[in-house]
């Protein structure tokens, strides 16, 4: 056999392998990062109810400062969506609404995303109180998977790499509110 007739062979074993994992990868994933904010319960979630603000500590929302964006409703209530649109392929086009909201402890979201690729995801941020200057701030971001969004999971390590994205998230608010 020759060097590039074996390369072929380890690239299409790769390709195949990743296929058939992404075959057998559940329909439906869910990450959760949790941080302890030195802040009352109140002001927490006073804070993190208003969207505009997640451009202060969200991690993908700061990806492109220079996005377009657009909002409609009465922001911290329900209702309430915030869009965007950038060049930038990693940002890509989506809205963000606010669709339940429990004042002091919860707010759940649906994210819509356009480009680059299509999908609707949930999302929500719950706070509980530890004491009464420590709030703990639980954020859970689930999705359903397309074939192709399996794939991308598999070659990409996608759930770890949104994970960290949103404990990075979380460590910037913890940063800004604990100022």
């Amino acid at each position: 056999m020759s060097t590039l007739t074996i390369i072929i062979c380890i690239i299409l074993g790769i390709v195949v392998f990743i296929c058939i994992a992404a075959l057998f990868s559940p329909n439906q994933w869910s990450i959760q990062a949790e941080a302890i904010i030195n802040k009352p319960r109140q002001d927490v979630f006073d804070y993190i109810k208003i969207l505009k603000n997640s451009e202060h500590f969200n991690k993908w929302v700061m990806t492109d400062p220079k996005m377009k964006k657009e909002f409609k409703g009465i922001d911290g209530t329900v209702g309430f969506v915030y869009s965007w649109n950038s060049e930038n392929k990693s940002v890509g086009v989506g809205s963000q609404e606010i669709i339940s909201l429990i004042k002091g402890e919860r707010i759940d979201y649906e994210i819509r995303f356009i480009k680059p690729f299509e999908g609707i995801s949930s999302s929500s941020i719950s706070t509980e109180s530890i004491s009464n200057t420590q709030t703990k701030v639980i954020w859970v971001f689930s999705s359903s998977n397309t074939y192709m969004m399996k794939v991308m999971h598999v070659l990409l390590n996608l759930k770890k790499v949104l994970l960290k994205d949103l404990q990075t998230s979380l460590n910037n608010l913890k940063n800004i509110l604990e100022k």
